[in-house]
């Protein structure tokens, strides 16, 4: 993919564990709008930045540097004092490399908690505001329920989409298009 559209994050069994936990503090405490924005914004952050992911995921920096430098994130960000706490005991417990999976993990435990599911949109064109709410409602009605679409751009698609739903994938994209009549052509 190109740098436009980094790819999913990796949710390992930490990161679900952190990620539930941070969910149960946010319900618990009625946080759960406040908390979604910050990872939102945290998420979008590591996405964004190439440098912050492969410093989060380095071993070459140890890890006070790295919970410094997510205490100077999180407060640029302006999270809440439960989200700051969170990612001081994910620092503090040598976690940074999985932040970006508890973060994702997160999300969709929310959206689960809503009755909703996740949708991610990968095109080769940015997609206008008709186009993405048609995909929505063409999703939901398959899927029987809301859908939280997230919609990302890979120009090395060349044309088409990508559409993940859960653990299913839809993979109408030129590029795996000619990627197919290729092998097809080499068996000939």
């Amino acid at each position: 993919m190109s740098s436009e559209a980094a790819s999913s994050p990796v949710v390992s069994g930490p990161a679900l564990r952190y990620a539930e936990a941070l969910f149960d503090l946010a319900l618990e405490q009625n946080a759960l709008e406040k908390v979604e924005a910050d990872v939102g914004a945290l998420a979008r952050a590591i996405e964004m930045s190439g440098d912050l992911r492969s410093f989060l995921t380095s071993p070459v920096y140890d890890s006070e540097d790295k919970a410094r430098a997510i205490d100077a994130l999180a407060a640029k960000a302006g999270v809440s004092t439960l989200t700051k706490n969170f990612l001081g005991v994910v620092a503090r417990n040598r976690r940074l490399f999985a932040l970006a999976g508890m973060l994702a993990a997160f999300k969709r435990r929310l959206a689960e908690h809503r009755g909703e599911v996740a949708a991610e949109a990968i095109a080769a064109a940015p997609l206008n505001d008709d186009q993405a709410k048609r995909l929505r409602g063409e999703i939901e009605r398959v899927v029987g329920k809301a859908v939280n679409l997230t919609v990302k751009v890979d120009k090395d698609l060349l044309g088409g989409m990508i559409v993940k739903v859960g653990s299913k994938m839809i993979d109408s994209s030129l590029k795996t298009k000619l990627n197919r009549l290729k092998s097809v052509m080499k068996e000939a």
